[in-house]
């Protein structure tokens, strides 16, 4: 059956004006590159933040000839240290104590040498007095302590968030031994999920600064 006449010519303009409408449709659904660039950054940028706090964390412990724990936190890196010297992974513990810092009207000086008096470890643990304020401060305070020490290899002990910034400076400023770092944790102060709790975003925050300033400014000086 043929179309003709009236009939055709309406069957035609109905035609080409669904057909506009598609070709509007179409248009307009096309997609928008700005738009598929800026979501791809962000989608990058929140992946890269939630991985933020696991970047910082190094626990590599490897067999060692002394494991040094470096100064801030009392409690868990001493602790750390001495379960890595219970399973073989040091012979003897280096302390770094601040050495002029006091607590309630006591150096720390002084209540680190009872705390390690009364250690069954004791005879395996020795104090290193520690004036620098930075961890590249502390590394020269170190090799002033390791001046006749015959280590060679050395396991570090620090805060989980400073382990790859800490092995990081003591590669650079102490070349000529070898050094691991085994990670000290504290739920208080620092988690991979960073973005859940203040005080863990305050600490990467602090953290993130000073990497920066350590790998663009610092070991170049």
């Amino acid at each position: 059956m043929t179309r003709s006449g009236p009939f055709r010519f309406i069957v035609r303009s109905w035609e080409g004006a669904v057909g506009n409408k598609v070709e509007m449709v179409i248009a307009h659904r096309k997609p928008n590159l700005k738009w598929i660039a800026v979501a791809f950054v962000v989608g990058l940028s929140v992946s890269l933040a939630s991985k933020a706090g696991s970047y910082l964390v190094l626990d590599e412990p490897r067999a060692s000839d002394l494991v040094l724990v470096l100064a801030g936190e009392t409690d868990r890196r001493p602790q750390r240290a001495l379960e890595l010297l219970a399973q073989g992974y040091g012979k003897r513990i280096l302390l770094d104590v601040p050495n002029n810092a006091k607590v309630f009207g006591s150096t720390e000086m002084e209540l680190a040498g009872k705390y390690v008096h009364d250690l069954p470890q004791a005879a395996s643990i020795s104090i290193c007095p520690i004036d620098g304020l930075s961890t590249k401060a502390e590394s020269k305070d170190v090799e002033r302590c390791l001046a006749h020490d015959p280590a060679q290899r050395i396991l570090i002990v620090t805060s989980d968030f400073h382990t790859r910034r800490a092995l990081s400076i003591f590669r650079h400023e102490l070349a000529g031994r070898e050094y691991s770092v085994a990670a000290s944790h504290d739920d208080a102060a620092f988690g991979d999920r960073w973005w859940t709790h203040r005080e863990w975003a305050k600490t990467l925050a602090g953290e993130w600064m000073k990497t920066i300033w350590w790998k663009a400014i610092d070991q170049w000086r």
